[in-house]
């Protein structure tokens, strides 16, 4: 073995592995290329900006200065505007009476989404023919603005594609416009897939925007037999030099898993895609793939990018959706459920080590060999003990599971897959007698129950709460 390090050496502390522990976005091992991170689409969101008022005030105030608190409310946007930079706001128009509206459906037809505030009471009329339009709208109601929200529950059960902020805090706009965000992200995007070979593996999310495009065996070899050699070594070093311990996995194993990301990357950045799934178990065991692709999965995964095992159509849509939504990455699971203690272990060979997102602390890894078979290279990732993670999984495009837990601990025991997490759920027996769809789920740090719940809004899936 080319590099012999043991395992003890892995260090349990929460404290000193984030002390160890480098910034995603700084020190990120050769983050994808300039051409290749051109795939992320990136060109604006336009939002459709539009105020509500009555001719004469009455609610909040008689006395009420329209103009100026227009101005107010465009002073605030643009102060968060660098904290949403592609989002521009478009129009900023002052409608009064129901037959401003038509004056605006042009303009807010060519908009990706809406954003209206009501400064007044009683334009809920004006509310409804504007989300008449069919593009995602988003009412922020300030407190004493007016009564305009409570319309809003009935408009959705309607099928409206429209959803309501009431708060005194103008950073939850910020929040409020991610699923729009995120809705015209997922539209220009695309995930390739590779299941057993040459087999026209497609499959349409009309809805939902994404595309599936099936990838030929005989791409990916040709780009991993094309691949740099002058490259292949630089992603070697660097994959163990980030690394805290190499086990079982020689200097070979990773430079072959190196190789392999490059070539995911050169059929991607081909492609124009921003996710990859392939069906790494069984197109390796019958010796189909030079390596598994287990480590480029990681590094697209921590770059903004996505990549899936097991060909998993489902959950590399999944953790698309959340890398829009949140900018968090996604970690396959196939949870282990214990009723004694409350618990959900979830397992995999594959985990991002950037879970809290580009611009935060890695997550320490060992890098390892593939725990069902012993062969290539994988990650032991440890993740932060304490942290809240959500479980989700959206299941064709009418259905997202979802749950929240905390983390407990990092089992190390070699069972299972190599990356584990033990978190504390509501109620295991729940998540056990109701499991369905499937075994995989997939895991991001954070509660986004929030965040899925105003996406669905706009995407119209029903969410099935697990616990």
């Amino acid at each position: 073995m080319a590099i012999e390090i043991t395992r003890r050496r892995f260090i349990h502390s929460t404290a000193a592995t984030a002390a160890m522990s480098p910034l995603c976005t700084t020190n990120l091992m050769s983050s994808l290329s300039a051409t290749a991170a051109s795939s992320l689409p990136s060109d604006p969101i336009r939002m459709k900006l539009l105020f509500l008022a009555k001719p004469v005030p009455s609610w909040p105030t008689p006395y009420l200065d329209v103009e100026q608190e227009m101005k107010k409310l465009k002073d605030i946007l643009a102060g968060l505007q660098p904290r949403m930079p592609d989002i521009v706001f478009e129009g900023g128009e002052l409608l009064r009476v129901i037959d401003d509206a038509p004056k605006m459906t042009e303009s807010v037809k060519q908009a990706d989404g809406v954003l209206i505030f009501n400064l007044t009471s009683t334009v809920g009329h004006i509310v409804r023919a504007i989300a008449d339009c069919g593009k995602p709208t988003l009412l922020f109601s300030q407190p004493y603005s007016g009564h305009d929200w409570s319309i809003i529950a009935d408009m959705q059960k309607e099928g409206k594609k429209i959803d309501v902020v009431a708060s005194s805090d103008y950073n939850d706009l910020i929040a409020g416009l991610s699923p729009i965000r995120t809705v015209k992200r997922l539209s220009q995007s695309k995930i390739l897939i590779l299941r057993t070979g040459d087999v026209d593996n497609s499959q349409p999310y009309e809805r939902l925007g994404v595309k599936f495009v099936p990838l030929q065996h005989a791409q990916i070899m040709a780009a991993y037999e094309a691949a740099d050699p002058h490259s292949i070594q630089e992603e070697t070093e660097q994959w163990i030099q980030g690394a805290l311990n190499v086990v079982e996995p020689s200097r070979e194993d990773i430079l072959k898993s190196s190789r392999f990301y490059l070539a995911m990357k050169q059929v991607m950045q081909e492609e124009n895609a921003q996710g990859i799934a392939i069906n790494c178990l069984g197109l390796f065991s019958q010796k189909k793939l030079p390596a598994y692709p287990c480590l480029g999965f990681t590094k697209l995964n921590d770059t903004g990018f996505v990549g899936a095992c097991e060909a998993d159509a489902q959950s590399a849509l999944t953790m698309l959706l959340f890398q829009y939504l949140t900018g968090k990455p996604g970690f396959i699971s196939d949870p282990v459920i214990d009723t004694a203690t409350n618990t959900v272990i979830h397992a995999h060979c594959v985990a991002p080590t950037c879970m809290s997102g580009k611009d935060e602390e890695r997550n320490p890894y060992i890098i390892r060999s593939h725990l069902e078979d012993d062969k290539g290279a994988a990650l032991q990732v440890k993740m932060t003990i304490g942290k809240t993670i959500t479980m989700a999984k959206i299941v064709g495009e009418e259905l997202m599971l979802l749950s929240t837990g905390d983390i407990l601990d990092n089992p190390d025991v070699d069972r299972g897959c190599r990356t584990k997490i033990t978190t504390q759920v509501a109620d295991a027996r729940k998540v056990l007698q109701q499991y369905s769809h499937g075994l995989h789920r997939v895991i991001f740090y954070d509660d986004h129950t929030r965040a899925v719940e105003s996406l669905s809004k706009y995407l119209g899936f029903k969410i099935v709460y697990e616990t």
